[in-house]
């Protein structure tokens, strides 16, 4: 349960953390487009694979909250260090809330350890926020089904022992657990994207792979809500923190150059347009910190409304990282333009903050609807 000052504490583990082991290669995972191969031992070592796992499965029983702070201190030091814990956490998510005991036996302990890397693969050329697009089939075949598709910006395809397909059965969405090694499962890596280029993205193609009935999670048609979207969910809260992380640095960036800095016989952080727009990041990042604590004890509660929170606070925490970056270039000037400064990395993470998890054109949508259904159970309450 949420305990204010263990989550302070725990704050200060994951900051020394990101500080020490994540931080350090940041640059390193941006340029080389591969994170560092001392990045999986240490954050297994210190237990932030899926730490919200119950005990009886090796968690730590982490409540949301601090789950958030943790993303926010990992995506303040590489977003993409932060996104191989966000897809490897919602197909750890998927199994424990909807697997079968056996698939929760086989499967969660090596995953929370580290031991195998899991990748979430629902987009594909053809369908990305829009789940109810995907191509991929599974034609049942004998005892299992025989799966043909492919899935397209996968991150961390490159690296992953396990990958939860969503396909389709007769029409039907349907979730599967599909071992790298499968006949017929074939990688290939994309390279020279815009931000977050440590992500190790892969396309995913799947050729007559055979699975097992055991593989699928839930049952046939269960795949696009209960399991995809509850997944989602978390991935969502994910970025949201991720996001904050981001927009913190910049300010962080912008404090260091701005104080040592003079322009014009003043300090730079003396001048007031700079400082108009320090203060529009302060803001920012105080608005989002508070968003996504707000859906981390809604989560926590397990409250409804978490759904409608997690939406806005993802909105507008990615919104908030893009205008933090945006300032953070300009108030670089030319230094923040090169490949050698930390803000021009995260000018182009931030970008894709904005497009991950549901683009922000859909977060605007989906949050208009929730709003008016919302609404509309009050008024049926007859609540003011």
């Amino acid at each position: 349960m949420f305990n204010p000052s263990q989550q302070i504490e725990r704050e200060t583990e994951f900051r020394e953390f990101a500080l020490e082991h994540v931080h350090p290669y940041a640059h390193l995972h941006d340029t080389s487009q591969r994170i560092s191969d001392s990045i999986v031992p240490a954050l297994a070592r210190h237990g932030f694979f899926a730490p919200f796992l119950p005990a009886r499965w090796g968690g730590q029983d982490m409540d949301m909250q601090t789950y958030g702070a943790l993303h926010e201190q990992i995506g303040r030091a590489c977003s993409s260090v932060r996104s191989l814990l966000t897809v490897h956490d919602m197909v750890v998510l998927s199994i424990l809330r909807w697997g079968s005991d056996l698939q929760r036996e086989r499967w969660l302990a090596p995953l929370r350890s580290g031991a195998l890397i899991a990748a979430f693969a629902i987009s594909e050329p053809n369908a990305g926020s829009d789940v109810s697009g995907v191509e991929t089939r599974g034609d049942p075949e004998r005892d299992g089904f025989r799966i043909n598709g492919r899935k397209k910006w996968i991150t961390f395809g490159q690296i992953a022992g396990v990958f939860l397909i969503l396909a389709k059965v007769d029409g039907k969405p349907t979730t599967f657990l599909i071992e790298r090694d499968t006949p017929g499962l074939s990688v290939e890596p994309i390279l020279g994207m815009l931000g977050t280029r440590g992500s190790m993205l892969a396309l995913v193609s799947l050729e007559d792979c055979w699975v097992s009935s055991a593989q699928v999670i839930g049952r046939v048609g269960f795949g696009a809500n209960p399991v995809a979207l509850s997944a989602l969910g978390l991935g969502r809260y994910s970025v949201a923190c991720g996001s904050l992380g981001i927009a913190q640095a910049c300010l962080d960036a912008c404090y260091s150059h701005a104080s040592g800095t003079q322009r014009f016989g003043v300090a730079l952080k003396d001048h007031q347009l700079i400082q108009q727009m320090m203060s529009d990041m302060m803001t920012d990042v105080a608005a989002s910190r508070l968003l996504c604590r707000l859906a981390g004890s809604l989560k926590d509660k397990k409250d409804p409304q978490e759904i409608l929170q997690t939406f806005i606070a993802k909105y507008h925490a990615s919104r908030s990282a893009m205008r933090a970056a945006t300032n953070a270039v300009q108030i670089h000037g030319a230094n923040g333009c090169s490949p050698d400064c930390s803000v021009e990395r995260l000018f182009r993470d931030a970008k894709v903050m904005e497009i991950i998890e549901g683009s922000n054109q859909i977060q605007q949508i989906t949050i208009a609807n929730l709003g008016f259904q919302e609404f509309e159970r009050r008024r049926s309450l007859g609540e003011r």
